[in-house]
């Protein structure tokens, strides 16, 4: 699921789900979905199971999955959810303001 480790890589996320299940499954066949639309060969994404790796959830403040953080370009940003609206998704991305219902 990461693509290029060079410095071709424009957006860098991390999302963290807990095992396989179904809201952490979904986030990541929307994470991906997302990225391979939007960002082609220019993103990097990690997937890291929160029951595998508490320490790195701890150090990146998680407490809920699954959560998705935008590391690269600056500013961070998360987003927690199975990331379903991909619009809302897209406009965090991008630091867009977000839209209000």
């Amino acid at each position: 699921m990461a693509r290029s480790e060079s410095n071709a890589v424009r957006m860098h996320l991390r999302l963290y789900v807990a095992g396989r299940a179904p809201n952490s499954v979904r986030a990541i066949a929307n994470a991906t979905a997302i990225c391979e639309a939007h960002f082609a060969d220019a993103y990097k994404l990690e997937i890291v199971d929160l029951l595998d790796s508490p320490e790195q959830a701890a150090a990146d403040g998680i407490i809920v999955t699954p959560t998705l953080l935008k590391l690269k370009p600056r500013p961070t940003e998360r987003i927690i959810g199975n990331l379903s609206d991909t619009e809302q998704v897209l406009l965090a991305l991008v630091n867009r303001p977000r839209r209000h219902d």
